[in-house]
């Protein structure tokens, strides 16, 4: 992982701390310089003088936000490999190594829950659509490691099965963090007032279930099951004595292997 600094005071603090607020309430493209200085109090040339460009401040906030998260994360999967000495770590401990970075990181955040994963989630869509490279490579780590730490774990599923089902995860970890107070609102009190822990334990267990049960049958099964079926058709005119028009031979495709689709789901 790259070495960020940050400034600790002074302008370029405001300046960062103002235009970190506005790109997770506002948005990345609807923030002009003017915007942020207006914020931070300063005049509008400070944002070229201290940081070089919008796009560089833009890739300082986003680092400020992202880097904390993805080092946890990799430090807990490292940890937990390591524990278990080239063993396939249990499902419950790997969703807890992707998620419990994002509770403990808001935490030391300058900007309120709210704000903080209102962010994150913008970093999330904006993957594979023009990130900062500093950006892009950190998610690709971490897509990476977690892909091969599932499929350890769940060995039956192929690689497209895989990303799916953990891409469906991601998406559910994003909005079980961010719209808690919405869901109170809309239930009108039934979702309760759980703690942090008490949500996120509840999440786990939901992720496990959709990563174990899935949809109900692999791709990797059905793949098998249609190649054998092609199979039995076959054979069975072979043994009638049938013969196959010219251009009607069965054809066995080959399964093909599948490769991990860097960015696919974002975490």
């Amino acid at each position: 992982m790259r070495e960020m600094t940050l400034p600790e005071s002074g302008a370029k603090r405001k300046l960062l701390d103002a235009a970190e607020q506005l790109f997770a309430d506002k948005g990345f493209e609807a923030v002009s310089v003017r915007d942020i200085t207006e914020l931070a109090k300063t005049n509008v040339a400070a944002v070229n003088y201290h940081f070089g460009s919008r796009d560089a401040l833009l890739t300082l906030v986003m680092m400020r936000s992202m880097l904390p998260v993805t080092e946890e994360r990799i430090a807990r999967l490292d940890a937990l490999e390591k524990k278990l000495a080239g063993k396939a770590a249990p499902l419950e401990e790997i969703v807890d190594a992707m998620v419990r970075p994002l509770i403990t990181q808001v935490r030391k955040s300058e900007l309120n829950e709210r704000l903080f994963y209102k962010l994150i989630g913008r970093i999330i869509t904006q993957q594979g659509d023009g990130l900062p490279n500093p950006i892009e490579e950190q998610l690709k780590q971490v897509v990476d490691r977690f892909t091969r730490s599932f499929g350890k774990a769940l060995p039956s599923l192929d690689q497209e099965e895989l990303v799916w089902r953990i891409h469906f995860m991601a998406g559910g970890m994003i909005h079980m963090l961010s719209h808690q107070d919405v869901l109170y609102r809309v239930t009108n009190g039934a979702s309760g007032a759980p703690t942090i822990e008490a949500t996120l334990a509840r999440f786990i267990r939901f992720a496990v279930a959709g990563l174990t049960e899935g949809i109900g049958s692999t791709r990797k099964k059905q793949k098998v099951e249609e190649v054998e079926a092609i199979e039995e058709i076959a054979h069975a005119e072979v043994i009638a004595g049938e013969e196959i028009p010219a251009g009607e031979e069965a054809v066995v495709e080959e399964v093909p292997v599948k490769k991990t689709p860097q960015g696919l789901f974002d975490f």
